[in-house]
């Protein structure tokens, strides 16, 4: 009995140690392992076995794109100008082998190779230029980290310059002239909107000019039409009443009675001279002695 107790103790420590000694890796992990104190193996995600007292997990590494910001770092410019620049950069551990193996601390070392690179290209531009190259540092930057981490197992996918911040009095100095700029931008605006104010009135005012010609143009044309129509109905009925007098064939007695309303309309002007047709004065003159006859006759 107590070597059956023993053995199913040893086997209860077994099964115990077994359990133990399983190990499951996720997704986008890798786990280093090292056999005896050296390099054996890397696992891949999924179910594994290790061996006891044997085999150890050296290092857990993760597949992710990792991003790391780093804290501001002086940098000095061609033309002798400190200023503080911080970046982040972008990587993903590409050999889990080399990672663990190929440098002490890569995150101090990613850091302080890009602090170094960083100077070198700054130190090479002026203020004016790295002001306004950050593509073109993030570029250098990127292309000589990758080929320097590359021997580390690691992939640097991009770095950026999150911020640069010059001196407090080149500081001083971009804000007045960015002031400056901004109070020359609303000046033109400004000017630009009187301008066009103005275009606006003008337009406005030849607009009003024109229409107020095109109505005392239209009056006037309305008046002329009136009156060459008041003319034309004139002339319409002077022409009726001449044709309706040819039709009605009038005698010489009618007609020297028009003739003598047509000469009593004339002398009812202001007219100071009148030239009276021979036929009338001639007819006068005999209206004349008719009268005189008439006149003495009575007297008797």
């Amino acid at each position: 009995m107590p070597l059956l107790y023993i053995f199913l103790a040893l086997i209860l420590i077994a099964v115990i140690v077994a359990i133990a000694n399983i190990r499951i890796v996720p997704q986008a992990y890798v786990f280093v392992v090292e056999r005896m104190g050296v390099y054996s193996t890397t696992w891949g995600a999924g179910f594994h076995f290790k061996v006891p007292f044997i085999d150890r997990i050296a290092k857990k590494v993760s597949l992710k794109e990792q991003v790391v910001d780093f804290k501001p770092q002086p940098v000095i410019t061609r033309d002798n100008v400190t200023m503080q620049i911080d970046t982040v950069v972008f990587f993903q551990i590409t050999d889990a082998k080399l990672f663990t193996y190929g440098v002490e601390r890569p995150m101090t070392a990613i850091e302080n190779l890009t602090a170094t690179t960083l100077r070198n290209i700054i130190g090479e531009m002026e203020l004016d230029h790295t002001l306004t190259s950050r593509d073109i540092i993030n570029s250098k930057i990127t292309s000589i980290l990758d080929e320097a981490t590359d021997k580390w197992g690691i992939k640097v996918n991009r770095v950026e310059v999150k911020n640069i911040i010059p001196p407090a009095e080149i500081q001083d100095a971009m804000e007045k002239q960015m002031k400056a700029e901004r109070q020359r931008r609303e000046s033109i605006l400004r000017a630009e909107g009187e301008k066009r104010s103005a275009i606006l009135v003008a337009e406005g005012e030849k607009e009003s000019a024109i229409l107020r010609a095109d109505a005392v143009r239209e009056q006037r044309i309305r008046e002329a039409q009136g009156e060459a129509q008041a003319i034309l109905e004139v002339q319409k009925a002077l022409a009726d009443s001449i044709r309706l007098l040819n039709e009605a064939d009038p005698s010489q007695k009618v007609l020297t009675l028009k003739s003598f309303e047509a000469l009593q309309k004339v002398a009812d002007g202001k007219a100071t001279k009148l030239i009276i047709p021979s036929e009338i004065q001639n007819l006068a003159g005999v209206l004349a002695s008719a009268k005189e006859i008439v006149s003495s006759d009575t007297a008797k």
